[in-house]
């Protein structure tokens, strides 16, 4: 497997979560880091932490809906570390609400974070990408992607989307030396539930992933590590529920009774 040492990484939602726990892993792989989100003092402890075990990490506030921002942390992290071979577009969020009740702009917020704050952080850096004939995106799509779950259609059709167009690109980029890759984790241990609440007016969740059935962030970026090491087109930390997914295409009245039962008992509750 070629070595990952010195080739930078931009990763956006970097300041907790999944993208937090990429960051580390990167940088003990030998990648330098730039770390970005909008909450900065987070972002400053990160930085802290990979300096004092030997790696390399700048901090950027970014607003992923903002395309200025985006540009700005491709440019930044070429300006710090040289060039730039990896994207992780991970920043998003969710929001649990009926299908016929969401508001319009509730909708537009979740598409304009996880779907255009996806292409607005891809684009400028496969510019960079293509002039060195190298590189890898990675896109932090969901297992959701696959299929639509109640009360999170805005947010799993949001990720629908990253999936499709990763495929897309994937293919489209087949032979320029750039990899396009998305990852697909199911629940984590992370504040993507709180926040969520908080998006969905603080509405107790009736689609959260019972605890012990959560996997560790760490777990997750450890598949992306690999995976940027031995590229692959999706990465599927948790392979079961992949294979449950397959069967749920394959058989979708058997998946509809199978989600029927699950949000009846839920609402039950």
């Amino acid at each position: 497997m070629p070595s990952l040492t010195s080739k930078p990484i931009a990763i956006t939602g970097a300041s907790s979560g999944i993208g937090l726990a990429t960051a580390l892993a990167c940088a003990k792989a030998g990648m330098p880091v730039a770390l970005a989100a909008r909450r900065q003092d987070r972002l400053q402890d990160a930085v802290r932490e990979i300096t004092k075990m030997g790696g390399k990490a700048i901090a950027i506030a970014c607003d992923v809906t903002k395309p200025e921002d985006c540009q700005r942390l491709v440019d930044e992290t070429i300006a710090h570390f040289g060039s730039i071979y990896s994207v992780f577009a991970n920043a998003g969020y969710g929001i649990e609400a009926r299908a016929d009740t969401i508001t319009d702009q509730e909708l537009r917020d979740i598409f304009e974070t996880n779907f255009f704050g996806t292409m607005f952080t891809i684009r400028p850096a496969l510019a960079a990408m293509k002039q060195a004939s190298s590189g890898h995106i990675l896109i932090c799509s969901s297992a959701g992607s696959k299929i639509g779950v109640p009360l999170m259609s805005a947010y799993t059709a949001s990720k629908a989307m990253q999936d499709h167009v990763g495929r897309a690109m994937r293919l489209e980029l087949e032979g320029t030396g750039i990899h396009v890759s998305t990852i697909h984790p199911i629940g984590t241990h992370t504040e993507f539930s709180k926040v969520l609440i908080e998006h969905s007016d603080g509405r107790k969740r009736q689609s959260e992933t019972p605890k012990h059935k959560k996997q560790t962030v760490e777990h997750v970026a450890g598949t992306i590590v690999r995976c940027l090491e031995k590229p692959k087109g999706e990465v599927w930390p948790h392979f079961p529920t992949r294979l449950a997914l397959a069967a749920a295409t394959l058989v979708p009245n058997f998946a509809d009774s199978v989600l029927r039962k699950k949000f009846k008992l839920k609402q039950a509750r």
